[in-house]
């Protein structure tokens, strides 16, 4: 992978919400507080049902005119504007899909004229441009971005875990800075302060790695030759999948191979996880089973 590259995001849209009311009305209804998006970094939140899963996960992006871009899965921006105009009720705001599209890139944003923000979830993820189509000239297609997010071992909602299927912690929100624990309440608050204060995140992002290229996402993981999970995201021989830690504990502390099509693969948490595997002593992370 290059040093440095811009690509344009064909997978990602913008929803735009703006207004005199927008900062609180989003306050009250997303995981994160606005004020983490202060012009130079985004930031990093989702907007939950009732229960807790996970409607859209997106980035908070602040605009000079005091409104706000979303940056979210275009697969899911169609409902995650339904479900908050359904929310809005007497807020003076207004949601809309947005004009712009998304640029990623690492290095050294280029001169154009649109708002860069850095990603917040990892400080090597690089940053986001949003600006008019044909802005700037990329270098790179989506599948470098996409490999480039893998190899930090970054889950997204939609892609490692299917929209509506997920609560926060299944895709370490809690651990990637997409919820504010100490802000006032939102949509979903109740169930997610519960397992973080119970400890009932069961559910946790690992890396799977293999001796061949994995195969495309949705693809079943077997542990024992029991179904324990499916593929998340994949670059080559390496990939993203949500799996039960216990689970996977157990496996390799029995010896139980862990398969994908067959093929072995080992499993690992991403360097930047703060959670470790259950029952186990303090020992080297990237090791279940030693």
């Amino acid at each position: 992978m290059a040093d440095s590259f811009l690509c344009r995001l064909e997978s990602r849209s913008l929803v735009e919400v703006v207004g005199p009311d927008a900062s609180d009305f989003l306050d009250r209804m997303i995981t994160q507080n606005t004020d983490a998006a202060d012009g130079r970094t985004a930031a990093f939140g989702a907007l939950l049902t009732p229960q807790g899963k996970i409607i859209s996960d997106f980035l908070v992006v602040r605009q000079e005119s005091g409104g706000f871009l979303l940056d979210a899965p275009a697969a899911g921006a169609s409902e995650l504007r339904k479900r908050l105009t359904m929310f809005k009720l007497r807020a003076n705001v207004t949601i809309e899909a947005s004009s712009l599209v998304v640029y990623a890139g690492t290095g050294t944003p280029p001169v154009a004229t649109g708002l860069i923000a850095q990603d917040p979830r990892h400080p090597d993820l690089g940053w986001r441009l949003y600006a008019l189509e044909g802005a700037v000239v990329t270098n790179a297609d989506e599948a470098t971005w996409q490999a480039h997010r893998v190899s930090l071992g970054i889950p997204e909602a939609g892609t490692d875990l299917p929209l509506l299927d997920a609560f926060p912690h299944d895709l370490a929100m809690d651990s990637l800075h997409g919820v504010d624990f100490d802000k006032g309440c939102y949509v979903g608050q109740e169930i997610v302060s519960r397992m973080r204060y119970r400890g009932t995140a069961r559910r946790r992002p690992v890396v799977v790695s293999a001796e061949t290229d994995l195969p495309p996402a949705g693809t079943e993981i077997l542990i024992g030759g029991r179904v324990a999970g499916h593929l998340g995201s994949a670059s080559g021989s390496r990939g993203i999948a949500i799996l039960r830690l216990d689970r996977v504990r157990d496996a390799v502390t029995a010896g139980e191979p862990i398969t994908v099509e067959g093929v072995p693969v080992s499993v690992a948490l991403p360097a930047w996880a703060d959670y470790g595997w259950p029952d186990i002593a303090k020992q080297d992370p990237s090791k279940p089973g030693d």
